[in-house]
């Protein structure tokens, strides 16, 4: 395993650290006796950063933790969690979370704690609540060591929560060699590491998106003459960033693990060629001319009288096309999490042709929502 500096702490990471929110199912419950032999494989091969979350799996991803790290594993890694946010209706609510999360993970202390998702006003918000003091209080009596964020919201606004506290150890962003503008994006990883804050990467892969691509962008790859897959491919443009720390992956196969740390133990401190770089470019341009629907998102269309969010119809169902994965684009299209409500996705147009008349870029949007919804509706 290569390992990599984790912002101003002397602690040396894992290049690839595992992501507990996509562990094996079956029957919709955690596979245990698979888990664990996925994660104490990870752990036996140098992975020493091991994150998960108070929702993931229903809260059944911190409970097989505490079983996991037993048998001495806990000593060998370094354990996150996050106090969810969205959940917390009061300054009590920040020992009642984390009463129960050391509970599940049968630990007296947590190495790094995150706050879950901010996006505004969800700092403005648990700040005058008190987490500060809480945060800092906690770190002082030993159940805590390292603060930091995971963060679902525009660069504007990363700056200021990155600012607003001076003890801040690390963040955690969406980032990926398609999404190097969204959200925090590339500048966020920057600002961050310039402050001093370790920076870990969630969404490697868009959800496993990358890891499926169209001959369109295997060709683009080939050119290269290296036999690598799209999964190496991600994971090493990631790695030529000298801001990141880490690189979690949500893990869900005992073969992804597998794969994953031989791809860290060769190419966790990845330097990209400059053709190689350039290949990125072109490879972004490949997947970007499979999109379908000419929409920019301008929201010329928008508000829709009849309550459709036509820009985010068009957008799930480019990345279904772009990316291939038909369940995720389902579940976003149908009212799973961070998708549409049902009442927004196409099957609501009743064809009035409002939108007709102001999309500048002349799209037959009721023909379109039409075909998205034939498709995608479940």
């Amino acid at each position: 395993m290569q390992y990599r500096r984790f912002g101003q702490l002397g602690f040396q990471v894992s290049a690839l650290g595992f992501g507990a929110m996509r562990l094996p199912t079956v029957d919709d419950k955690v596979d245990e006796a698979e888990a664990t032999n996925m994660i104490r494989y990870a752990i036996d091969h140098g992975v020493n950063y091991i994150d998960t979350a108070y929702p993931y799996h229903d809260g059944a991803s911190e409970t097989l933790l505490g079983q996991v790290l037993s048998d001495g594993y806990r000593d060998k890694v370094k354990l996150a969690t996050k106090l969810p946010c969205w959940l917390v209706e009061s300054a009590d609510d920040f020992d009642k979370y984390l009463n129960e999360q050391l509970q599940k993970l049968q630990t007296e202390h947590i190495d790094f704690y995150l706050l879950h998702g901010l996006h505004r006003p969800a700092w403005e918000t648990l700040r005058d609540m008190g987490i500060i003091p809480w945060l800092e209080n906690k770190v002082a009596e030993g159940y805590l060591e390292y603060l930091g964020f995971s963060f679902h919201d525009e660069y504007d606004y990363f700056t200021q929560v990155v600012d607003a506290y001076d003890n801040w150890t690390f963040c955690q962003v969406h980032f990926n060699y398609m999404d190097v503008d969204y959200q925090a994006g590339r500048r966020g990883v920057e600002y961050a590491a310039n402050k001093g804050l370790g920076v870990i990467i969630m969404e490697p892969l868009r959800g496993g998106q990358l890891a499926w691509q169209h001959e369109s962008v295997a060709a683009v790859w080939e050119k290269s003459g290296k036999i690598r897959s799209p999964v190496e491919w991600a994971f090493r443009w990631l790695w030529d960033n000298p801001e990141i720390s880490l690189v979690l992956s949500g893990m869900s196969t005992y073969d992804q693990v597998v794969e994953n740390v031989e791809i860290a133990e060769r190419a966790g401190n990845s330097n990209l060629s400059g053709d190689e770089i350039l290949l990125y470019d072109e490879v972004r341009r490949a997947y970007k001319n499979l999109v379908p629907v000419p929409c920019t998102s301008c929201r010329y269309c928008m508000p829709c009288p009849n309550g459709v969010e036509i820009p985010a119809v068009f957008k799930i169902y480019s990345d279904y096309k772009m990316y291939g994965n038909e369940r995720i684009s389902r579940i976003r299209y149908n009212g799973g999490p961070w998708g549409l409500k049902p009442e927004q996705n196409g099957g609501t147009c009743i064809e009035c042709g409002q939108c007709l008349e102001l999309c500048p870029q002349h799209i037959v949007i009721p023909e379109w929502l039409k075909k998205i919804h034939s498709e995608l509706s479940v």
